[in-house]
């Protein structure tokens, strides 16, 4: 038991057909810390993402946010206070970047997103709201000049701050970030850790991700997935020094090659 937690996951086993994809895992994300999850490809990364959005039910184990069991669903995240972003962007292209935003503010609203965007009764207020929440978001990223701007008309890296801002602007006490630097320049990777380390300030934020120069500058401590299996918790240091994991990568990497002889 962790105390205080803002997400714990107990024993968590997930299983497809034959294939373990999740073996006993547990971990807890204290508040306001950058919770790391790496290991090589099949590791069961996204698998633990989806099992604490809701979309996969673990065979055993269970997940708490804020101390509480919940039946997790993929609708209801927002009113856990927990956000998440996906690998590919998933913005809707007839949106402008400002909309798609607001979408994501839908929980703060009474009317409803689609009834401010159709201007439907009741729904000036929440209109004027959400607007200015998703505006405070793009600027939050540094998107602002992005938001009249349809998805396609948009950079990648730009799409992916659009995406960010949509986590944001309910306000969640946590962020599931999956994969959030694929596809960005050395700048924008620079400027993604420092809003991580800024949005720690505020909440707590679980980054699963392959680059690890951007992990091992931002995250307060790493989970290190091989196989399903746990194989090593710490900072950055020690997981940077744990033989266990100098061996699962490297394993992962001569199977690579292997393959492709």
């Amino acid at each position: 038991m962790n105390p205080g937690s803002v997400l714990e996951v107990r024993g968590v086993t997930v299983r497809f057909g034959g294939l373990t994809a999740l073996d006993a895992v547990s971990l807890a994300v204290p508040p306001r810390h950058v919770m790391g999850v790496i290991g090589p490809n099949g590791a069961g990364k996204t698998t633990l993402l989806n099992v604490l959005c809701g979309f996969i039910r673990p065979d055993a184990g269970e997940v708490l946010f804020g101390g509480r069991r919940h039946q997790v669903r993929p609708h209801g995240l927002a009113g856990l206070g927990v956000a998440r972003t996906l690998q590919g962007v998933g913005l809707y292209n007839g949106l402008t970047a400002l909309e798609n935003v607001m979408v994501g503010a839908t929980c703060r609203a009474t009317a409803g997103f689609w009834s401010a965007l159709l201007a439907l009764p009741r729904s000036g207020r929440d209109e004027r709201v959400l607007r200015g929440l998703a505006r405070q978001a793009l600027d939050r990223v540094g998107a602002a000049e992005a938001a009249d701007a349809r998805p396609t008309e948009l950079s990648y890296g730009m799409r992916k701050k659009v995406a960010l801002a949509r986590a944001l602007v309910a306000g969640p006490g946590l962020i599931l970030l999956d994969e959030p630097a694929s596809g960005l320049s050395e700048i924008e990777l620079s400027e993604l850790g420092a809003l991580i380390r800024d949005l720690a300030r505020e909440g707590s934020l679980m980054v699963v991700e392959h680059h690890m120069d951007l992990m091992m500058s931002v995250c307060d401590s790493i989970v290190v997935l091989d196989f399903g299996k746990v194989i090593a918790t710490g900072t950055p240091r020690e997981v940077q020094d744990n033989p266990a994991v100098t061996a699962a990568y490297l394993g992962a990497a001569e199977a690579s090659e292997g393959s492709a002889e």
